[in-house]
């Protein structure tokens, strides 16, 4: 579905960079010596815990901690920001940043990240996983303020990689509050190592040092103490303290006088600092607090001038809470807290100028060509309309990324009202619902634009009609779960009624539609003919190669089903360069892509009597399927697998294979096809005491199940779909299949009947 993109910088990848670099440390701070040798001392356990309130001095410790250790462990540090509070987005910041300084670890994990609709659990952090589990050299990994992140999946893929990490991996979080991550757990089992705020106050002594090196003055240590009992040895406190006592007439008489309340610093801050400032020195502060990050371009742009960058060189020089991001000094942050104030300032100034000082933020990002900082600015500023516009017709740029989530959220965002105004949005939207396997939020979206949208509606890129698209996606994702076919059907033939034009993209998707469907309705004659009629359009050929991958394979099986086998393999070999070539880029993420043309691989070598390559294709194709969302695929893949491994003389393993479809079929929707197709294998190879585990005594568990895999057991006794588990733990559906594959592992069964009674069996439930 190819929508206008803006033109492309390099705006996005710096930042990148910037958010995946060790923040330079400035000349003369205070070395916490006893801190850094709790932290080197204490190398035990996955993960680290930096908790205070803002202005202790979180991210200055881990930057010299960083930097003692930077010759024995390969350190990736990602400062967080309220944008990364999405999953997609956050692994990226994370890999990007790993890739850093592991890139043969990290390498496939990140590539996998751009497949489109996959989850991050699925593949990204597996691979990850594995690849560190193969070597033995230390890595840590940084994220630094995590306190911004809020978004609950997010949460749980941490706790996957920690439930899962192996020794060679470090995780420090460093934040203002406790993360949501089983901490007492980790706690008990010896895993956490933690400093907390009553740790990061500074001592007498470090504040004496803190105050000679800030201003200059040496302050008896009677005067030096009383300070750091008023501020409780806040580091902001005392270096505003210290600030304080650079001009004063009498250090000491001034140092009696410092309270510790943040309220007195911030005054102080606005009636000493800030009035001390340049004149241009104040407005860049005051009027870019509306920016996380600074860098002498976005504040021309935001300020309309060409004089930001020296100002920004001289506000770090001055010490005046302005510290550089990267070795270059091109980026730039304001300490958090004084953004706060400096916010608070402008809020009460100049209230009028908030929203055209972010707006001129985002048509700087959409310059850029970083599309999604420009819609997030946008959204900021009040101005859905626009942040509406911006998604509407850049579709493209979130696709190329593989971020459709992020795309969907974003929409999330924009009032009901507003975004209802726009169908090509909302079509747009319930496309990236249904392709992040949202498939509850594609009607709603469906609705909204069908309200609203006529003949005169602009249609997407790549589409002649927006009602030919619209009718696309229902017929997709609209009906999922329905017995009867036929509404899918009806949607998917209007969609390519509609789409007379064979030069575009939306000629070729509209048939591969109606295809699938009807394959799916148990019609493979049918399918054959609008599938081939799909193939031989020339929009197919320019389109993006996935496509022509999904249209060859959903082809090749429904030639399959009809016993043309010599055309399916025809069709399959047409293509073989082009999916050894998606494979390669994106390992099992490619797997809603190729699991059904890698299933037609398999099936053909089947029929033609070579099971060893059937084995071997089918084995790939299932490993595929897992991770493809679609649960007809992967059914039809296991069970192609369980008649090749019954004719290798593999009965066992051939049982176990039919039983894990079973359980796919029982814990999603799967199209009638696939089910007939599952029902009538079962009925050859039989689905009986082979597919339970009946062997005797319970055998001792291979390792201790954790807690989630211990809800995940409890759950699976009842009957809700795996869907359902996940959404009762708050957790997506791929971070379920991910706890219940180690489960299944740690039980050694293979089915969900067979984890049940072999849980019952050792006592667990």
């Amino acid at each position: 579905m190819a929508i206008t993109t803006q033109p492309e910088g390099d705006t996005a990848t710096t930042l990148i960079a910037v958010k995946a670099q060790v923040p330079p440390l400035r000349t003369g701070l205070v070395d916490r010596e006893r801190l850094l040798r709790r932290l080197l001392e204490q190398e035990l356990g996955c993960l680290t815990v930096v908790i205070s309130p803002a202005g202790w001095g979180k991210t200055t410790l881990l930057s010299q901690w960083v930097r003692r250790i930077d010759s024995t462990s390969a350190v990736a540090w990602v400062s967080l920001d309220e944008s990364d509070d999405e999953p997609v987005r956050f692994w990226t910041y994370a890999l990007t940043a790993l890739q850093k300084v592991a890139p043969a670890v990290v390498g496939g994990a990140l590539r996998a990240l751009g497949a489109p609709g996959v989850d991050p659990v699925a593949v990204a952090l597996p691979m990850f996983l594995n690849s560190l589990a193969a070597t033995t050299q230390r890595h840590v990994l940084v994220l630094d303020d995590y306190h911004v992140l809020s978004d609950v999946q997010l949460h749980n893929q941490v706790e996957f990689l920690l439930t899962y990490a192996p020794a060679s991996l470090r995780v420090v979080i460093a934040g203002r509050s406790d993360p949501p991550l089983p901490l007492a757990r980790m706690r008990a089992a010896g895993q956490l190592t933690e400093v907390r705020a009553a740790d990061m106050g500074f001592t007498a002594d470090e504040a004496t040092t803190l105050v000679t090196l800030v201003a200059d003055v040496q302050l008896p240590w009677e005067q030096t103490s009383l300070m750091v009992d008023r501020t409780e040895g806040w580091a902001a406190g005392l270096q505003l303290a210290a600030l304080s006592l650079r001009e004063a007439a009498d250090p000491v008489q001034r140092a009696t006088a410092i309270r510790g309340d943040d309220r007195h610093l911030l005054d102080y801050f606005d009636a000493e600092v800030l009035s001390r400032a340049t004149d241009k020195q104040r407005l860049l502060l005051v009027r870019c607090s509306v920016l996380e990050r600074l860098c002498g371009p976005i504040c021309d742009a935001v300020l309309e001038r060409s004089d930001s960058t020296p100002v920004l060189v001289e506000l770090e020089r001055s010490n005046l809470f302005v510290t550089a991001l990267d070795d270059r000094r091109e980026w730039y942050r304001c300490h958090p807290l004084f953004r706060d104030a400096l916010r608070r300032e402008l809020a009460i100034t100049a209230p009028h100028q908030v929203q055209p000082l972010m707006l001129r933020a985002a048509d700087w990002f959409l310059g850029q060509g970083d599309v999604e900082e420009s819609v997030r600015r946008r959204l900021a500023a009040g101005d859905g309309d626009g942040a509406a516009t911006v998604l509407a017709t850049s579709i493209r740029w979130f696709v190329d990324r593989g971020a459709f989530l992020t795309y969907l959220r974003l929409g999330g965002q924009i009032e009901t009202g507003v975004a209802q105004s726009h169908p090509d949005l909302c079509v747009a939207l319930a496309w990236s619902a249904a392709l992040t396997g949202q498939v509850e939020l594609v009607r709603p979206w469906l609705d909204a634009a069908e309200r609203t949208l006529t003949t005169e509606s602009r249609p997407l890129h790549g589409w002649h009609s927006l009602r030919a698209a619209a009718r696309n996606v229902r017929a997709i994702s609209g009906h999922a779960g329905a017995s009867n076919r036929a509404g899918a059907i009806a949607d998917a033939e209007e969609a390519v009624s509609l789409e007379t034009d064979p030069t575009l993209a939306g000629s070729a998707v509209a048939r591969m539609t109606l295809g699938r469907v009807l394959q799916a309705a148990g019609e493979p004659e049918a399918a054959v003919e609008v599938l081939g009629e799909a193939m031989r359009l020339p929009a197919l050929a320019r389109a993006p190669g996935i496509l022509r991958l999904q249209a060859a394979g959903a082809l090749a099986s429904a030639l399959l089903d009809t016993g043309r086998v010599d055309q399916a393999d025809r069709v399959c070999r047409s293509v073989m360069d082009a999916a050894s070539t998606l494979e390669e880029r994106w390992s099992d993420a490619s797997g809603p892509v190729l699991t059904l043309l890698r299933t037609a691989e398999g099936r053909v070598a089947y029929v033609r009597g070579d099971i060893d390559t059937a084995r071997n294709l089918l084995t790939h194709a299932v490993a595929l399927g897992r991770v493809c969302g679609d649960a007809s695929h992967e059914v039809l893949a296991l069970t192609a697998l369980a008649q090749a491994e019954l004719a290798a003389g593999y009965k066992d393993a051939s049982a176990a294979t039919l039983a894990e479809a079973r359980d796919v079929a029982e814990s999603e929707w799967a199209a009638p096809a696939a089910l007939r197709e599952l029902r009538a294998t079962e009925e050859r190879i039989g689905r009986g005491p082979s597919s339970v585990d009946r062997r005797g005594a319970p055998r001792p568990l291979i390792d201790d199940l954790t807690e989630r895999e211990m809800s995940i057991l409890r759950s699976l006794q009842g009957d809700l779909s795996q869907r359902e588990i996940g959404a009762e733990m708050f957790i997506s559906l791929n971070t379920v299949k991910g706890y219940t594959k180690s489960l299944y592992r740690k039980l050694d069964v293979a089915s969900r009947r067979a984890a049940v009674q072999r849980g019952r069996a050792l006592g667990l439930i």
